[in-house]
């Protein structure tokens, strides 16, 4: 490789497309990009095989190229770098960029097209990239004048991280790339036509905390938006729910935007939500939403959802508010702005709380709490996975390492977001709007890249790994110590927990039959595998895999038949759940008032 960075600014004048391309890369501060080579961007691979300044990763499928930038931006807060070819390599990226869409997701993805004077005549490895991608991304440009191509992608950069983050693709045509034009730096100035609100209105601030003093059954409830307004919004968060006193809950998004061991914690809410928090949800009389889009998983039956509360709701995203559930009180901005105002207008406030309501309301939400609904029992040797992410968390505490947990979809999924508590932002990457499978392994890596000395562990089902799992050849190429940890229940978990509850237990076609030996499998891919059979292994095998400094598999063994649970079934609402057996009541409910009824 030459020790060459980039050309220099003298010679900005007379740069191919392709050294424009990684010039303005390099000055939005992109370190590292995660890509797949083609005949169409083969120009940038020529420019990158020319510099040193930015690192690229070689994965093995486009789609893992996007969770893998979707990884390292969720875990870092910065925009995440992709670089596909095209046709089909852009078509491969679009499964990512959705997922990145839907769970607001800072990326700029470069996509190769053909020349621009083939465009349209069905030439080798074409497709309407812009065309695919407009419902697929935040935004999306097909550049056609090298004049504009430094701005185009300063102009991505500042769309995919500005306002509700989320992912753009730049088209580039191979005669852009091979062209030459000059180089414009970055603008010093904001977009002359997006700029986000990012400052809230301070009557509808005075008006959100006036209504959370006198409420007698608040709760706060966060999602992912807190996280991606950055490392002081949630601590601004704490800052605020603990002065009020009030209940917190968190959406799957959100873990880790409140401290999952602080009392006012209620845990996730939702479809696999705790009994408590759901329940505190559908009986509160003020709710303050910050940062969450109320999704179908989390909000359930609509016309039922916390019918009896005054609701608030702060998000960055104008669109977002309204959408779905109508609000009596919106605040746009920056979550980490709102949070600033909220603390100071309700330190400058005269009116004082219903202190006695409150405690009333506490009362109610530690007899939920003494529910326990995510007790289980974990006897003989078949391994419960509860028990099994349980320890997991536990003896990653133990080993006093910086941990990041990522996942597949599915019930180990829900397991994980239940029972490895997150005490800070940005340690929890998961598939949360679309629903990914094969989304964990590639996110672990970018996420590995971005943390080269943490602990980086996907939390995976045997079904979901393998959508992915030729991104093991990734880990290995460039060591990338990751550790995979597979619940093996043998069968596509959530479906058939659905099958089982909704369809009348006809398990049709959730069976996993011929399911890979992953040990050998690891192996083969110059990793380590290990395999749990019981509970006599399993202490001693979590403990020697974060030992290790290679890609790991561990493929554990556990109960076929295990049910995540709370569930709110598709189309009930909070105080409709379904509990595990065992525990009193099975369906409980709670009135408008709050009070629980078994």
């Amino acid at each position: 490789m030459s020790s060459q960075i980039l050309p220099a600014a003298s010679d900005t004048q007379s740069l191919t497309g392709a050294e424009i391309v990684l010039r303005a890369l390099k000055e939005q501060g992109v370190e590292v990009i995660f890509g797949y080579p083609g005949g169409a961007v083969l120009p940038i691979y020529d420019a990158i095989f020319n510099q040193n300044a930015i690192r690229h990763i070689l994965v093995r499928h486009e789609q893992a190229a996007v969770h893998a930038a979707e990884g390292y931006a969720r875990s870092t807060g910065k925009v995440g770098c992709v670089l596909v070819t095209s046709g089909p390599g852009a078509t491969n990226a679009v499964t990512g960029l959705v997922d990145a869409l839907l769970d607001s997701i800072p990326i700029v993805c470069l996509t190769g097209q053909v020349p621009t004077h083939l465009i349209g005549n069905d030439a080798f490895q074409e497709a309407d990239t812009t065309g695919i991608t407009r419902p697929a991304t935040k935004h999306n440009y097909l550049v056609k004048n090298i004049n504009k191509l430094a701005e185009t992608v300063h102009e991505a950069f500042y769309v995919a991280r500005s306002g509700r983050p989320g992912p753009v693709v730049i088209d580039l045509p191979k005669d852009i790339l091979i062209g030459k034009g000059p180089y414009t730096e970055a603008p010093k100035q904001d977009h002359r036509s997006y700029r986000p609100q990012t400052e809230p209105d301070a009557g509808q601030i005075r008006k959100a905390v006036s209504l959370l003093k006198q409420a007698k059954r608040p709760i706060v409830y966060a999602g992912g938006g807190v996280i991606n307004a950055g490392p002081e919004a949630s601590e601004l968060l704490a800052k605020f729910v603990r002065m009020a006193g009030m209940p917190c809950t968190n959406t799957l998004m959100g873990l880790g935007a409140y401290p999952a061991s602080d009392p006012q914690f209620l845990g996730m809410l939702g479809m696999h939500g705790t009994f408590e928090a759901n329940l505190a949800m559908h009986g509160c009389d003020v709710m303050f939403n910050i940062g969450a889009r109320f999704d179908d998983r989390v909000t359930g039956r609509l016309n039922a959802f916390a019918p009896g509360s005054i609701k608030i709701h702060a998000d960055i995203d104008p669109s977002s508010i309204n959408k779905n559930v109508k609000v009596e009180v919106p605040v746009v901005g920056d979550a980490a702005a709102i949070l600033r105002a909220m603390i100071a207008a309700w330190e400058e406030m005269p009116a004082q709380q219903d202190r006695e309501a409150l405690a009333g309301w506490w009362r109610q939400i530690d007899e939920w709490r003494g529910k326990k609904c995510l007790s289980y029992v974990q006897e003989g040797k078949i391994i419960k996975p509860q028990h099994a992410v349980r320890r997991l968390y536990e003896l990653t505490q133990e080993s006093g390492r910086e941990t990041f947990i990522t996942t597949e979809v599915g019930q180990h999924q829900m397991w994980a977001a239940q029972y490895f508590g997150f005490e800070k932002p940005n340690r929890w990457m998961t598939s949360g709007g679309l629903g990914t499978m094969g989304y964990g392994l590639p996110a672990a890596m970018g996420t590995q890249i971005a943390h080269p000395d943490a602990l980086v562990i996907d939390i995976a089902g045997e079904a979901s790994i393998l959508m992915n799992i030729q991104e093991m050849a990734t880990l290995a190429q460039y060591r990338l110590p990751v550790k995979v940890f597979i619940l093996n229940n043998q069968y596509m978990g959530m479906v058939r927990q659905w099958q089982e509850l909704l369809h009348g237990g006809r398990y049709s076609e959730s069976y996993s039959a011929a399911l890979p030996d992953f040990v050998k499998l690891a192996e083969s891919f110059h990793g380590v595998g290990m395999r749990i059979e019981g509970t006599d292994d399993l202490d001693r095998v979590i403990r020697e895999m974060i030992a290790i400094d290679r890609p790991v598999i561990v493929d554990c063994a556990v109960d076929e038949k295990e049910n995540v649970f709370p569930m709110i079934p598709s189309g009930a609402a909070h105080n409709e759940m379904l509990l595990a057996a065992g525990q009193e009541g099975g369906i409980a409910g709670v009135t408008d008032e709050g009070k629980v009824l078994v």
